[in-house]
């Protein structure tokens, strides 16, 4: 029983983040793309802000945990398919949404919290923002697919027999 709660919650955490990636990606980006660099810059300064808080640090994290300790739980001799997708999701949740996030957005988010907008020039936020918002709303794009498939084997191993 422990091993489909855990199976349970690490799907659960696993969907709750890529739907907040996917939900950035199709109204906080387009929304704030509209905006004049200083507003730009100020929107994600203070969204980069918020969302470091323990909500979103117990569902980031807890699919890093949840993914192999449900791989884990599930292994059996020889190894069921429940396994390997379980295994595939903890590789590309943990390799690629985290990843990228930790080894890319994350560096991005903090350079942007350093620039000061009260001080800039225009020609400065304007470039900060060339340097910023292209990169960064790649990574996510990436960042949110490959959370998608871990998702997607994630809800796959739910259903299949063990």
């Amino acid at each position: 029983m422990f091993d489909r709660i855990i199976l349970v919650a690490a799907t659960t955490t696993t969907a709750m983040l890529v739907g907040l990636f996917y939900g950035w990606s199709v109204s906080v980006i387009p929304g704030i793309a509209r905006l004049n660099n200083t507003e730009y810059l100020s929107a994600m300064q203070a969204m980069n802000r918020a969302i470091l808080n323990p909500m979103f640090f117990i569902t980031f994290m807890g699919s890093v945990i949840l993914l192999p300790l449900a791989a884990y739980l599930n292994y059996s001799q020889p190894a069921s398919p429940r396994f390997w997708l379980i295994v595939a999701a903890a590789v590309l949740y943990i390799a690629g949404t985290f990843g990228i996030t930790m080894a890319r957005n994350v560096p991005l988010n903090d350079m942007l919290d350093k620039f000061n907008l009260l001080t800039a020039t225009d020609e400065a936020k304007a470039m900060q923002r060339a340097i910023f918002e292209e990169p960064w709303n790649r990574l996510h794009s990436i960042r949110t697919v490959i959370g998608l498939l871990a998702t997607v084997c994630m809800i796959i191993a739910c259903l299949v027999k063990r």
